[in-house]
């Protein structure tokens, strides 16, 4: 009689085991965090060329010209105001940010004139 209740209560034990498994690896997987996103890539230097046509900007700088195309959700900023892509000019300086994807740069956000320092 004794190994029978064992036995009876493994059985059930086991049956009652076997549910909380397999829900278990039903369950959806918990969702990973979001990938980071990298900050965007600094850009600054002298307006070498303007392409209107083409919405690109090239800028001098200490490794070389470098081309960056602006977009319509490009953010163009002129003395702490809006601006438009037509405001940059020839030999000003500009400073920002840029996302590369694969060769392309694609500025996000140009800023007309020199950076303004920090009160310390």
């Amino acid at each position: 009689m004794k190994k029978q209740i064992v036995l009876f209560v493994i059985a059930a034990t086991a049956l009652l085991a076997v549910p909380a498994l397999t829900s278990a690896q039903d369950a959806p997987a918990a969702p990973s965090a979001p990938a980071h996103k990298p900050h965007g890539l600094t850009l600054h230097g002298k307006v070498s060329a303007v392409d209107a046509t083409a919405m690109t900007v090239t800028v001098a700088g200490k490794d070389g010209d470098k081309t960056y195309t602006c977009t319509s959700t490009t953010k163009v900023v002129k003395d702490g105001a809006p601006a438009q892509f037509s405001d940059i000019t020839v030999g000003e300086l500009i400073y920002g940010a840029y996302k590369q994807d694969g060769d392309k740069m694609t500025a996000t956000k140009i800023m007309i004139g020199k950076p303004k320092k920090k009160a310390e």
